[in-house]
């Protein structure tokens, strides 16, 4: 299989390039970047030193591939010129994960260019979608604080547990890779490095996801989240407040995480009674396509906290679009994807 990359100068590209150049049934890959075009790949990525000869090349010149990555920023809205440049088109972007166009109008503060295009789009989180996702043709990424939310709180939403008449509460703590490659103020490390910032304490984009993902039964749900710079290059943890219709202990909300996860080959129920690792922890999953997730009930307000960890590179960007490419096409699903990541 030919696999192509737009966009593969940037931390999600290069974490693309890092895990196709590893895939056993990706034959070729293609690294499209204009502005690095002619310099090899180890120029962004000196981590893939040795490990591949490869350039970039213009984007013109990534040519037919059997599947294709975008990994541009987001408002780009430039998928359709690649329309019949693959089989496979995955956009990492956030450019195609809303279904309502009025969303896209209310959270991104403009009307989507191309709204007729939003329903092409499967939304590629594979343990929400993975029935969607076999042959899918045209496939969107999922925002890395969306994607550690989403899998924090599904179980409890697939059972049917949740008071809908109250809100969900999320506190999101990322690291600075999320703000991608480009440098800004903010990212400049005299004034990054040591804080806990609270980046968007209301309305962040990726709200619309979760509410959009988690509405299974067709009844509208409310996210309340929040977002807060920490002192990580990767990861994302997730914290969400959620209350339920009538009290569950914790076995019965253990019984609840398995019945949904138990199975997955990516997600892991992370709850222990000793130890410093007793709760889901990003450090753990830095380069994996791993989530783990976790939860503490608090039987004296029917509330439940559900937490997840994520490399929002990897399980929030690349890796998940690698994850969705293989149920797609039929790969195993845990082609490419095996890194189980470091410690300490």
């Amino acid at each position: 299989m030919k696999a192509g990359v737009i966009g593969a100068a940037g931390y999600a590209g290069g974490e693309l390039l890092r895990l196709l150049l590893g895939h056993p049934e990706v034959r070729e890959v293609v690294a499209g970047s204009e502005s690095l075009a002619g310099k090899p790949v180890s120029t962004a990525h000196p981590n893939l030193r040795k490990r591949t000869s490869l350039s970039f090349v213009h984007y013109e010149d990534v040519g037919k591939c059997d599947v294709l990555f975008l990994a541009l920023p987001n408002g780009a809205h430039r998928a359709h010129e690649f329309d019949d440049r693959a089989a496979v088109l995955i956009d990492l972007s956030s450019d195609h994960r809303l279904r309502d166009p009025g969303d896209y109008d209310r959270w991104y503060g403009s009307p989507h260019p191309q709204p007729d295009r939003l329903d092409r789009f499967v939304y590629g989180i594979p343990e929400l979608h993975r029935h969607k996702l076999k042959a899918a043709k045209r496939i969107t990424g999922a925002g890395c604080n969306a994607t550690a939310s989403i899998l924090a709180l599904l179980p409890l939403f697939q059972a049917d547990v949740v008071d809908r008449a109250r809100p969900v509460v999320i506190e999101c703590k990322v690291g600075s890779s999320e703000g991608g490659r480009e440098p800004s103020e903010d990212s400049h490390h005299p004034e990054r490095s040591g804080v806990v910032r609270s980046f968007r304490p209301v309305g962040h984009r990726h709200t619309a996801e979760i509410e959009q993902e988690l509405r299974l039964a067709g009844d509208a749900v409310r996210v309340d989240l929040s977002v807060t710079s920490v002192e990580l290059v990767r990861g994302v943890l997730a914290t969400a407040h959620v209350y339920i219709r009538s009290a569950l202990d914790e076995k019965a909300v253990w019984k609840i995480y398995r019945e949904s996860y138990g199975s997955e080959p990516f997600v892991r129920i992370v709850k222990d009674r000793a130890g410093i690792y007793r709760y889901p922890e990003p450090k753990l999953l830095a380069g994996t396509n791993f989530a783990d997730v976790g939860f503490a009930v608090d039987l004296r307000a029917n509330r439940v906290v559900a937490l997840c960890a994520i490399d929002n590179l990897v399980k929030g960007a690349a890796g998940n679009g690698v994850q969705a490419m293989n149920v797609a096409l039929g790969f195993p699903e845990t082609a490419g994807l095996e890194f189980v990541g470091l410690h300490p």
